[in-house]
């Protein structure tokens, strides 16, 4: 009976994949029919789930990777009673509906995170596999059966395998030895433009056991009997990640389009369709669920829901006799926050002396994550210059699950999108750490982070032409419009410590994603009597003012410092200046226009806007009569003071400029 089921229930998958996509009239049908054996078996028999309840954090997770066969996960859901009604499976890719082109946490009940991009799941898996193994260890629910063998199972294709990220992602999770991660490789060898040997010829076992996982192969994945042994073979941990390479057809079944790129991403076409139906002895009728398949799964529904009790049970009793376990797990699972935490940051900056941002944004990390135990995380093998490494804390390893230090080394990529499961697990506020000039390498992350509105930290440092004699390679230009372009972003740029602290209590209290942007050379502290005015969540504030101003600045990070400079000179040949300090664009665009007006009036014509990078986009705030001084070349190698002089950053080239474009 249940061998029965599990090919019955894949072929209606099937079947109503390669519907979806037909009435959609857009879509990849192929990959969905190759690997419902698979997929289905998993949920039905295997993982751990419940409908009823997808915020029970004892769950295992399921990530489609390989995003583009969303009509699979749909089917699933539909099946599974997460939600998804039978219209909802009708409305495949329509304006409005819950089942887009490719998964969409947040959007879609059930889906654990946004696919699509190739890689991008597989490698925000492994993120989830480190935070699930934090949580689990720091809170002693490792040493129970509760969170022991939660699994993260993952379906990729060959062009997740294909993309570089998953190399960065795979190495990490072989080195950390992440045994709760569960790959399944939907080994068709096709892709759009034909079979994959046209432009791929790797050994996908050899490589992963040089990762360092356990490779397990299924020859016939279209075979529920060799599927099932697979997967139990891949429960047993034997303490590495483990990656099933299975062999599927692409559109299994399909009579004349088995097999073939051309079922990769389009339509089979109606008579094919309908001749699918025959082959696996289903009714001409559209969007069916055969009663036999919709009966088991009603009564796993019920078993699912039964073991969640159960596990509610067995955590509740754990956290009554274990009250530390309990406070901390309760402040990992809401990423609780002390309402004192400005406070607290303040005090752990020094004001009293110049020093760079990275290095005063470093102290305030040390006492953010003093207070807060959700806060975990670390760098791209560059933590001693970005100043993130938590001192009195170890290193995150499989010696010590419960370390809050994290070295993801020189994969910037994978570090952005691991950071990203790290947030869907439910338990971190996450940080990744590197120069701002390797944003570059983060960006697609950082997209998918702003797509799922994912509470994560980027920690950039080294943040402009001041890198000095590494040279234009490493001295970042245009990174900052480019984050700042990203919808949802929120980019923070400060400019001295106690601005630095204000930032970090923003990007705290933020619960989306933003980056803190710090220098390398030290900067100069606000004055005592000013101090009063730093207000970060404004996004920007006046910092200084002179109620008869002839000019307003604007400045960010490292540049307000030359702005008040720049306005003392002003000040002694007579003309007067507001200073703006904008850590913020982004947070200052959504304020009040009452706000904004008050802080920079439209009306005012005599606006400058200095900051040592691109001076695209700035004209919004200066106007087209204002002055933009900026970078729009690349730098050069030089030590940083030379650079600050060719480049026009002394106070008095910038005085020089303001008086020559306003004719003053």
């Amino acid at each position: 009976m249940a061998a029965n089921i599990l090919k019955l229930a894949a072929d209606n998958i099937r079947i109503l994949a390669a519907e979806g996509v037909q009435k959609a009239n857009s879509g990849h049908p192929g990959m969905p029919m190759g690997c419902a054996d698979y997929a289905f078996t998993l949920w039905f028999k295997y993982m751990k789930h419940n409908p009823q309840n997808t915020e029970w954090i004892g769950r295992d997770r399921f990530v489609l990777s390989a995003g583009h066969g969303s009509m699979l996960i749909y089917s699933l859901l539909h099946l599974f009673e997460y939600g998804l009604t039978m219209d909802d499976l009708k409305s495949f890719r329509q304006w409005g509906s819950k089942t887009p082109g490719h998964p969409e946490f947040g959007h879609t009940r059930g889906v654990e995170v946004t696919t699509g991009p190739l890689g991008s799941g597989l490698a925000s898996a492994v993120g989830m596999a480190i935070a699930a193994k934090n949580f689990a260890a720091r809170t002693g629910l490792d040493k129970t059966d509760l969170l022991k063998d939660q699994k993260i199972w993952v379906i990729s294709g060959d062009g997740c395998l294909m993309e570089g990220c998953s190399h960065e992602a795979a190495s990490l999770a072989g080195h950390l030895k992440l045994d709760n991660i569960i790959l399944f490789y939907d080994s068709n060898k096709i892709t759009i433009e034909g079979a994959t040997s046209l432009a791929c010829s790797d050994d996908a076992a050899k490589r992963f056991d040089s990762y360092g996982w356990r490779v397990i192969h299924v020859d016939n994945a279209n075979d529920t009997v060799q599927i099932e042994k697979g997967i139990q073979q891949a429960l047993a941990a034997d303490g590495r990640p483990t990656i099933i390479i299975g062999k599927t057809e692409i559109a299994f079944g399909a009579p004349t389009k088995h097999g073939k790129n051309s079922a990769h991403g389009e339509p089979l076409g109606e008579a094919e369709v309908s001749a699918l139906k025959k082959v696996f002895g289903f009714p001409e009728e559209s969007f069916y669920v055969n009663p036999e398949v919709k009966a088991a799964i009603s009564v796993r529904i019920k078993e699912l829901s039964g073991i969640n009790a159960q596990w509610d049970a067995k955590f509740n009793k754990f956290m009554e006799e274990n009250p530390e376990s309990a406070k901390l797990c309760a402040a990992m699972i809401h990423k609780a926050i002390p309402a004192n935490i400005l406070e607290e940051l303040l005090k752990a900056v020094p004001t009293d002396k110049a020093d760079a941002s990275r290095a005063t944004g470093g102290k305030a990390l040390q006492a953010a994550s003093k207070l807060i135990p959700a806060l975990i995380g670390g760098a791209a093998d560059l933590a001693p210059s970005t100043k993130t490494n938590i001192i009195g804390e170890s290193d995150f390893s499989p010696a010590n699950y419960a370390a809050k230090n994290l070295h993801f080394g020189i994969r910037e990529f994978g570090m952005g999108l691991a950071l990203n499961g790290m947030a869907l697990y439910g338990t971190t506020i996450p940080y990744g750490s590197t120069f701002l000039v390797f944003s570059d390498y983060i960006k697609p992350a950082i997209r998918l982070a702003c797509v799922q509105n994912l509470h994560v930290i980027y920690i950039f440092t080294h943040d402009s032409i001041y890198v000095g004699e590494d040279g234009p390679t490493h001295q970042p230009i245009e990174q900052l419009a480019m984050m700042r372009s990203i919808p949802g972003m929120t980019v923070l740029r400060p400019a001295e410590a106690r601005e630095t602290a204000h930032c970090y209590d923003t990007a705290l209290r933020l619960k989306s994603p933003c980056a803190i942007v710090l220098t390398r050379q030290t900067l100069e502290p606000i004055i005592e009597e000013l101090a009063g005015n730093i207000n970060t969540n404004k996004g920007a504030y006046i910092l200084k003012d002179d109620p008869a101003y002839d000019i307003i600045i604007i400045a960010t990070g490292s540049e307000v410092g030359l702005a008040m400079k720049s306005a003392e000179l002003l000040d002694s040949q007579g003309i007067k200046a507001r200073i703006v300090s904008m850590p913020s664009r982004e947070l200052f665009l959504k304020q009040e226009p009452s706000y904004r007006e008050s802080v920079i009036p439209s009306s005012f014509k005599k606006k400058v806007s200095i900051e040592v990078g691109t001076t695209f986009g700035w004209a919004e705030f200066v106007g087209i009569e204002g002055l933009s001084i900026g970078i729009d070349t690349f730098g050069a190698s030089a030590p940083y003071k030379i650079l600050e002089e060719k480049f026009g950053f002394t106070k008095e080239s910038v005085t020089a400029r303001i008086k020559k474009h306003f004719n003053m």
